[in-house]
C-alpha cells in the first residue's frame, strides 16, 4: 500500500472492523517493464468476518481512464463497479480489482480528461454520478453507416482492438492469482466485466481463458465472433449490454455476437439493448442492482 495516498484509505480498522477499503498494490508490469499500481477494493464486512470466502471481480475500465498506473490511478474510479462501491459508497459484496490499462501511445483518448480531476470519496454524502448520454439520432433498428471511433476486433486480429487490454493478459491473470491467493476469496466465484475498451478487454480475456470465469459482462464492447465456440463449450454465463444509439461501439456488432453465441449452441447468455441511450450504457448497467445479483447467482463449474 502506497502512503502518499492515505488520504483515499478508511480509518482505523481495528476500530471499526466492517468498513470498507480501497488498497493500492504495487506490481511489476510485463506489459510495460515498469512498476505499477493497480487498485483493490475489499467490501464491508471483510476483516469482521474471517471465515467468509468473497467472490471476486476483474474490472476493465475504457479508453478515457488509461495512464501510467501511479499518479493516474484514481482515474479508474470514474465509472464501473469501482465507483459505485467506493466514491458512491455502495455495499457492493465483492472484492474487485481495477487495473489500469497503459497509454500505449494512445494519448488522444486522454483529451476528454484534460480538465478533469480525479475521483475523489467524500467524507460525508456521494457525488452526482455521470450522465447518460442520449444521442439525437432516432431509435431504429437498423444499420447505422456512419463511422465509428472503434472497428470491430477483426479488424485488428484476433487478439484485440488496437492498445488494448490484451497486450495486459499475463498482468491481469497474475492480479486475479494474487488475489485468491493473498485474501479470502472465492476461486469459483471470479467475474470478468469491463466498459467500452474494458469491454473489447472482457471479450478477449473470457475467449482465451474461459475456465477461468464463472460469469461474465461485457458493456458496449465487442470481440472476435469466430472465438465465440470457446465461450459455448463451457456454458460461460454472459450478460451482453449495449445502447441502441452507440455512435462508438455499433450496436450490431452486439447482435453479431449474440447471434453468434446462439448459433454455437450457447444457452446461459442474456442480452440487454437500451435503445434510447448511446456509448454511456455503462451508467444504468453498474447503478442497477441486477447485474451485481446476476453474477452472484453463478458458480464456476
Amino acid at each position: 500500500m502506497n502512503s502518499r495516498r492515505g488520504e483515499q484509505l478508511n480509518g482505523d480498522l481495528k476500530e471499526h472492523p466492517s468498513q470498507a477499503q480501497l488498497l493500492y498494490k504495487s506490481y511489476q508490469s510485463t506489459a510495460t517493464h515498469e512498476r505499477r499500481e493497480y487498485l483493490l477494493y475489499l467490501p464491508t464486512g471483510y476483516e469482521a468476518d474471517g471465515d467468509k470466502r468473497w467472490p471476486v471481480m476483474l474490472f476493465l475500465h475504457g479508453g478515457g481512464e488509461r495512464g501510467n498506473g501511479l499518479e493516474d490511478l484514481d482515474y479508474v474510479l470514474t465509472h464501473g463497479p469501482l465507483a459505485e462501491a467506493w466514491i458512491q459508497r455502495r455495499d457492493l459484496p465483492f472484492i474487485i480489482i481495477g487495473p489500469q490499462l497503459p497509454v500505449f501511445g494512445m494519448t488522444d483518448q486522454l483529451r476528454s480528461r484534460q480538465d478533469q480531476p480525479k475521483p475523489r470519496r467524500l467524507p460525508s454524502g456521494c457525488p452526482p454520478r455521470s450522465q447518460e448520454d442520449r444521442p439525437a439520432r432516432p431509435m431504429v433498428r437498423a444499420p447505422d453507416p456512419t463511422p465509428t471511433i472503434f472497428g470491430r476486433t477483426e479488424d485488428y486480429g484476433d487478439e484485440g482492438i488496437e492498445g488494448g487490454w490484451h497486450l495486459c493478459e499475463q498482468d491481469l491473470l497474475s492480479m486475479v492469482d494474487v488475489t485468491l491467493r493473498d485474501y479470502r476469496a472465492d476461486p469459483d466465484r471470479v467475474y470478468l466485466t469491463g466498459l467500452s475498451y474494458g469491454g473489447y478487454g472482457t471479450w478477449s480475456l473470457a475467449t482465451a481463458h474461459p475456465e477461468r470465469w464463472a460469469a461474465i459482462a461485457p458493456v458496449c464492447g465487442t470481440g472476435s465472433t469466430a472465438r465465440a465456440h470457446r465461450l459455448a463449450e463451457v456454458q460461460m454465463p454472459i450478460w451482453i449490454w449495449h445502447g441502441g444509439r452507440d455512435p462508438v461501439v455499433k450496436v450490431q456488432w452486439a447482435y453479431d455476437w449474440a447471434a453468434a453465441l446462439e448459433a454455437a449452441d450457447h444457452k446461459t447468455v442474456r442480452f440487454t439493448v437500451h435503445e434510447d441511450v448511446g456509448h454511456a450504457v455503462w451508467v444504468r448497467a453498474y447503478a442497477g442492482e441486477d447485474l451485481y445479483q446476476w453474477l452472484l447467482s453463478h458458480r464456476r463449474g
